[in-house]
């Protein structure tokens, strides 16, 4: 094996296990708290990744960049992590049915504190290696990744055929991935840190120059609808996997494959990801960020409109699975593509600033405000309701509600992004 092929498989199983941290618990989480009584605080729990990604991203970003090599943060991070998600977990276990929400919530924000940065130092330990080695990171990277999404299916698919899904084990899942990436990330090829002091001014003292890039117009309005695109993912998260559940209070589906195993059928989800990064280098060389970011749009408007016509039998589930089958394209081509984007446009010093800076927007404001406003939503649209079918009326309209959201964001997004695609630049 050569040494380019070797340092794709190093940073395979990198992204693998990142991922797979995560998907233990992301889309299952919702579960479980609505099995203690919490269904009412599932927003609470999705909001505060956003909370934390307003600031730890960023901040971890600066840290690898000026201090800490990326990689060894990316270990440290994920080791604390697991820490905190095994505790969490052990509450879950201590208390069982009776566990609160003060029991249990403060050591999951640890936890997702430690995590949420990870996923963009992950971006910066492959960017600097395959730039190092002389690759193209629009092409090299998308495969790689693509391998951190069959991790996150991998954890799913534990967690829901073991029946974790329905309890707090998922969470002791969660930190076993953990605990085997904060080992690993210490063998992973070495990142560079800039120590040396340059400038007196506050920005490069405290190594905030990513933040300047909010002067320059396009990049400024592509993080503002990274914003309002992140707002949309946390939707699904959150309330997806419920929503599929909730379809278990009518005998005519409570036996039904897909709403007995809702995660694996959510995983469809993920297995589409795996396909749609693969064709990522194309549509960017192509087309170019914009048509890429719109066909993202689209792709989230197909979404939660499948979701909401949808049911699990039928024609109603074709229209599930294809809800599933779109979110690949509506993922990818907004996160990866917009990773992928930021990085060809930003100085290699700030390489891991930059990437925080895209995580603060979209896993930090927009999971914030997308979390709060789809309970709201939820709530508005489903409270009240008794009946099966009125309330599968209004989870159907919270959904349609969605769709116009995305739509509308979507065809602001083509008015306001002024872009002209280099096929060179490959971006």
């Amino acid at each position: 094996m050569d040494s380019k092929q070797n340092l794709k498989l190093r940073l395979i199983v990198m992204n693998f296990l990142i991922f797979a941290v995560w998907g233990a618990y992301l889309t299952s989480l919702g579960i479980y708290l609505l099995n203690v009584g919490m269904g009412d605080k599932i927003g609470h729990f999705f909001a505060v990744q956003g909370i934390i990604s307003l600031f730890m991203p960023a901040l971890m970003g600066i840290v690898a960049d000026r201090w800490i090599p990326a990689q060894k943060l990316l270990g440290i991070c994920h080791g604390l992590s697991a820490i905190f998600m095994a505790m969490a977990g052990f509450m879950g276990m201590k208390y069982g049915a009776d566990i609160t929400f003060g029991q249990i919530f403060h050591w999951y924000v640890l936890a997702v504190a430690f995590f949420m940065p990870t996923i963009a130092l992950g971006n910066s330990v492959s960017y600097n290696a395959l730039t190092k080695a002389g690759m193209d990171t629009v092409k090299d990277y998308p495969p790689i990744r693509v391998f951190g999404t069959i991790g996150f299916i991998l954890s799913m698919w534990i967690v829901n055929f073991t029946g974790f899904k329905e309890n707090y084990n998922q969470l002791f899942v969660s930190a076993a991935w953990g605990i085997i990436l904060a080992v690993y990330a210490f063998t992973l090829p070495d990142c560079p840190v800039n120590r040396e002091k340059k400038s007196s001014s506050f920005v490069d003292v405290f190594g905030l120059r990513a933040f300047t890039l909010f002067k320059d117009r396009n990049m400024c309005v592509f993080f503002i609808f990274s914003f309002l695109l992140g707002m949309c993912l946390q939707v699904t998260n959150g309330f997806a996997a419920p929503y599929l559940g909730a379809f278990g209070n009518s005998p005519e589906y409570a036996n039904a494959f897909a709403v007995k195993h809702n995660v694996f059928l959510s995983s469809i989800s993920q297995v589409s990801e795996t396909l749609c990064i693969l064709l990522i280098p194309f549509f960017l060389k192509r087309y170019g960020i914009k048509k890429v970011m719109l066909i993202s749009f689209l792709a989230w408007f197909l979404r939660f409109a499948f979701l909401g016509a949808g049911s699990p039998s039928g024609f109603g589930l074709v229209l599930f699975i294809l809800s599933m089958l779109v979110y690949g394209v509506a993922f990818d081509f907004f996160n990866i593509s917009g990773s992928l984007y930021v990085d060809k446009n930003t100085d290699e010093s700030i390489r891991s600033s930059a990437q925080g800076v895209f995580m603060m927007m979209t896993n930090g404001l927009g999971a914030t405000v997308g979390s709060f406003c789809a309970q709201a939503v939820v709530n508005r649209c489903t409270g009240g309701r008794v009946g099966f079918d009125d309330l599968m009326a209004g989870w159907s309209l919270a959904w349609y509600i969605f769709a116009a959201f995305a739509l509308i964001v979507g065809i602001m997004f083509a008015l306001l992004f002024q872009y002209q695609h280099n096929p060179e630049a490959g971006s």
